[in-house]
């Protein structure tokens, strides 16, 4: 059996992906707790574990995909650092232990919400993405669970509507996040044999669309006093400053001088966006408690 270096280990478990699901389940574990405690730590190694299983069974999924493709052809598994043996076993081994963390440390919902995550990205949006590039409006559910089970694993309820409010925040901000990353490695993905919206849209009515979301996602954050309670006007006021500068920052990429839409810095931009506003969201509620 051939050696696994820490750096293939942590590109097998997309350790940075697997970071951003843990930082949004532990805001959904600060918002409902109004504080920061010891178990957070059990929350974000239970989230991290579990992510990282979820990444590397994907890897496995797709890893003739990815060596064909120049952007994913260093991966572990296509480069031959790691087998898919060895890949294998070691997402079911992260997938069993993030599992076990969540359910003896947290209990029975935030582990079902993880087992239901990677149902929804292994099975379901894995497979989808192959037949439509639409995949990743169902797919970005994926990126609204983890704040759930962070929530839950506060003792929240499931739906009260701070928890559904930031989850659909996430759920519609994950759509251009990721159609961006489509449209700037979109003759990779159909080398690769993936269908991608560039096939279909034109390059103006793809900039629409994605600009159209962009909007869509700055105005349900905008609507935040409607679901959260004891929103202070200064609050409010941080938070419509930074959604008017995300929305001209973007629409200046997309439609300024620039002759195509500016991918790198637009991918920055929205994530940068999305940062700022949980962290605007736990700084809120650390400070209310």
């Amino acid at each position: 059996m051939r050696s696994i270096t820490l750096q293939s280990l942590l590109t097998l478990i997309k350790y940075k992906v697997s970071m951003a699901v843990t930082f949004t389940a532990i805001t959904g574990y600060i918002v409902y707790i109004g504080s920061i405690d010891y178990h957070l730590l059990q929350l974000a190694l239970g989230v991290f574990i579990l992510a990282g299983g979820s990444s590397a069974l994907n890897e496995c999924q797709e890893s003739k995909y990815d060596a064909r493709m120049g952007r994913t052809k260093h991966r572990p598994i296509p480069s031959g650092e790691i087998s898919p043996q060895q890949a294998l076993f070691i997402s079911l081994a992260f997938i069993l232990t993030g599992i076990c963390i969540l359910y003896f440390f947290f209990g029975f919902v935030p582990a079902l919400l993880g087992l239901f995550n990677i149902f929804w990205y292994n099975l379901v949006y894995t497979n989808l993405k192959r037949i439509t590039p639409f995949a990743v409006v169902p797919g970005s559910l994926v990126g609204a669970v983890p704040v759930l089970i962070g929530w839950t694993a506060g003792g929240g309820y499931l739906f009260e509507s701070t928890i559904v409010f930031i989850a659909f925040f996430l759920f519609i901000w994950q759509i251009p996040h990721f159609w961006l990353l489509m449209v700037k490695y979109g003759e990779e993905y159909e080398q690769a044999g993936f269908p991608t919206i560039n096939q279909s849209i034109s390059p103006v009515s793809l900039r629409m669309i994605i600009f159209s979301w962009v909007i869509a996602t700055s105005a349900f954050s905008v609507a935040i006093p409607l679901f959260l309670s004891n929103i202070s006007l200064p609050f409010f006021l941080v938070i419509f400053i930074l959604n008017i500068i995300f929305v001209a920052l973007f629409a200046r990429l997309s439609f300024g001088k620039v002759a195509k839409l500016n991918l790198t810095k637009s991918f920055i931009s929205i994530n940068v966006y999305m940062i700022l506003f949980m962290i605007l969201l736990i700084i809120h509620h650390l400070i209310q408690s």
